[in-house]
Order: structure tokens, then C-alpha cells, then sequence
């Protein structure tokens, strides 16, 4: 059985096009949500995820309307795949239940790892940088800028637990929570916080 997802930033878009071409594809039973891809929380995926079964197909129009990253986006359909569930996006003609499809995802997983892996090196040498210049003596009273960017960008890698990004910071999660409730807003910064209160 072929599922379809569709999703749109606001209310003010449309739906038809995406749920058009779903139903051109032949999906029997579309799912949907009107709000923004970072969002953690959507529930018209989750009803599709969960409506899902071993032998049906996920099916997406654009790559983008499922993941709220790539690595987010590795993370659900590896997730299908040992569902026994299939995924297809009708806009970059990519569907894992074919070799070549399996293959790209393969591809992808590689590349999420190895810019987490980067951002990980990237913030080790800034934090080793900063202490041969006499910058970091023990656990900093506080956060510049550059270490705010670094704790998000760590924070945004689904490896990463709150408590290994205090560690490699060198704050407490305390610290971490209050300096990142007080900075000015990012796309990302919602997810952030819940992680902070829940992990």
C-alpha cells in the first residue's frame, strides 16, 4: 500500500499540489501537517508512521517535507527500513525498495556522519585553541557567542546527549540551558531547549 505525507509551512500555503501528485502516484491514504519543518512534534507524521506497515511505501513529494534535517531524514527512513517499510520521493525520483534508491540513502548516511563528525573536530580544536591561550581555566562563568554556536550546532547532531556537550564546553547544564533560553531565537533553538529539559 502506498502512504502519502504531505506538509506546509503555514496555513497561508496550499496542500493541493502535494496531495495531487500523491494521489497522481497512487497513494490510497495521505497524512498531512500545516507547520514548519523544525518543528519536533507532527502529528499528521506520526499518524502515518504509525498507520504503516511492513510492505507499504512512505510516499513524500519533495525529500525536504519529511525530514527536519538530513540527519533527521536518515533517521526516519532507516527507521522504515526496519519497519520493513518502504520510501519514495516523487521529486528526486528516489524510492528504497530499489537498489539504487537503498544505495543513495547509503550515501546520505555517510555524509550526515561525516559532518558530525567535522562539527565535533571543528569545536574540540576551538575549545584547544582557546585554552593555549590562556582562555579556558576550568569551567567558564560564561558563554561567548562562537561557544553558544558551538553548543547548538552539537546540540542539533541526535548522537550528541546534553550531558557529552557540557562535557566537551566545559559548562553545566545549568549554564547551558540559561544561555541558550537567553539568546536571541533561531530556527533550531525550541528543539534545543526540549532536549535540555528531557535528556
Amino acid at each position: 500500500m502506498l502512504i502519502g505525507y504531505a506538509r506546509v509551512s503555514t496555513a497561508d500555503q496550499t496542500l493541493a499540489l502535494q496531495d495531487d501528485a500523491l494521489r497522481w502516484a497512487g497513494c490510497e491514504k495521505i497524512f498531512q501537517d500545516v507547520m514548519s519543518g523544525s518543528t519536533t512534534e507532527r502529528p499528521g507524521l506520526s499518524e502515518a508512521l504509525a498507520y504503516a506497515r511492513s510492505g507499504d511505501v512512505l510516499v513524500v513529494w519533495k525529500l525536504d517535507r519529511l525530514g527536519r534535517s538530513l540527519a533527521h531524514l536518515i533517521q526516519v527512513v532507516q527507521q522504515l527500513q526496519a519497519d520493513g517499510i518502504g520510501f519514495r520521493s516523487l521529486q528526486e525520483n528516489m524510492d528504497t525498495t530499489t537498489p539504487g534508491g537503498q544505495l543513495i540513502f547509503h550515501i546520505f548516511g555517510a555524509l550526515a556522519e561525516f559532518e558530525r563528525s567535522l562539527i565535533r573536530e571543528r569545536t574540540q580544536a576551538g575549545l584547544a585553541a582557546a585554552r593555549a591561550r590562556g582562555h579556558a581555566g576550568g569551567r567558564p562563568r560564561v558563554m561567548s557567542a562562537h561557544t553558544l554556536r558551538m553548543a547548538r550546532q552539537l546540540l542539533a547532531d541526535p548522537d550528541q546527549t546534553v550531558n557529552q556537550v557540557c562535557q566537551v564546553l566545559q559548562v553545566s547544564r545549568s549554564t547551558l540551558y540559561r544561555y541558550l533560553k537567553a539568546a536571541p531565537k533561531d530556527p533550531g533553538g525550541p528543539e534545543h531547549a526540549g532536549r535540555l529539559s528531557h535528556s
